[in-house]
C-alpha cells in the first residue's frame, strides 16, 4: 500500500457533538478495512458545543483523523470548501455529520471514476436510490419546489438532486472547482455543479441509500436564503464569474 493518500472524505460540522462522534467511528470503521489510505477531515464551522472536543478526543482512536477549528461561522459552503482544498487524495468526497449517507456507499464510486468521471453526484432522486423512510408529503413538496427553482436559475435541468450532501470527485477537480466558489452558506451545491460543467468535467449522478431524518424540518427562512443565492449564482453565470 502506497504512502499517498488514495481517499479523503470531508465532513463539515456545526454544532454536532451528539451525532459526529458515531459518524466518525462509522467512517473509520469501514475505512480501515479497505486496501487504501485514507484521511478524515472534519471542519468545524464556529460550533459553539462541544464538538471540538469530541472530535480531538477521538484523535487518539482514528489516527487518520485531521481537524479543522473554525471559531467562527462561515457557513456550510464555505467550511466543505476549506475542507476539499485541505485534502490530498487522489479522491475526494464530502459527507454529512449525520451520516445520512453512509460512506459504504462510495463503493458506487469506484467505478465510475475509472470510466474517466470527474464528479459524482449521490442522488436521492434517480431510480434505485432508496430513502428510509421515504420522505413526507409537506417535505417532498418542498424539495421539488426548490429543485425547480435551482434548474430555472443554475441551468442544472440534467440533475436530479444537486442538493444531496454526499459528492466525489478527482484531486483535479476538486482543486480546480473550489477555488472558484463563491457561495459561503445556501445553495453551494448547485454552485459547485454549475462550476464543473463551464470547466467541461464529466459529471455522473448515482444512486443511493438515504436515512431520512423525519424530525430535520427546513425552514421558510433556509428556503428564503437558498431562493437568493440562486440569484447569486444566475448573476455569477451572467457576469462570467465562473469564466
Amino acid at each position: 500500500m502506497s504512502n499517498n493518500i488514495y481517499l479523503s472524505v470531508v465532513i463539515p460540522a456545526y454544532n454536532e457533538e451528539k451525532r459526529l462522534p458515531k459518524t466518525l467511528k462509522d467512517v473509520d470503521s469501514y475505512l480501515s478495512k479497505q486496501n487504501y489510505n485514507y484521511e478524515i477531515i472534519v471542519v468545524s464551522d464556529g460550533s459553539k458545543d462541544k464538538t471540538g472536543d469530541n472530535v480531538r478526543g477521538l484523535m487518539s482512536q482514528i489516527k487518520n483523523l485531521k481537524f479543522i477549528d473554525n471559531k467562527e461561522n462561515h457557513g456550510k459552503g464555505f467550511v466543505t470548501r476549506q475542507g476539499m482544498l485541505e485534502a490530498k487524495g487522489s479522491f475526494r468526497v464530502f459527507m454529512d455529520a449525520d451520516n445520512s449517507t453512509n460512506i459504504d456507499q462510495v463503493e458506487k464510486m469506484w467505478p465510475f471514476f475509472k470510466q474517466g468521471y470527474d464528479v459524482l453526484v449521490g442522488s436521492r432522486s434517480i431510480k434505485g436510490a432508496i430513502l428510509d423512510p421515504p420522505q413526507g408529503f409537506t417535505r417532498k413538496l418542498t424539495g421539488n419546489a426548490f429543485r425547480l427553482l435551482t434548474d430555472i436559475f443554475t441551468g442544472l435541468w440534467d440533475i436530479d438532486d444537486s442538493q444531496c450532501g454526499f459528492k466525489g470527485f478527482t484531486a483535479k477537480a476538486s482543486e480546480t472547482i473550489f477555488p472558484k466558489c463563491k457561495i459561503d452558506r445556501f445553495s453551494f451545491d448547485a454552485e459547485i455543479l454549475v462550476i464543473a460543467k463551464k470547466l467541461k468535467y464529466k459529471i455522473k449522478e448515482f444512486p443511493i441509500t438515504w436515512k431520512n431524518d423525519l424530525e430535520s424540518k427546513v425552514q421558510f427562512k433556509s428556503m428564503v436564503k437558498m431562493g437568493f443565492d440562486l440569484v447569486k449564482i444566475s448573476i455569477n453565470i451572467i457576469t462570467r464569474k465562473y469564466d
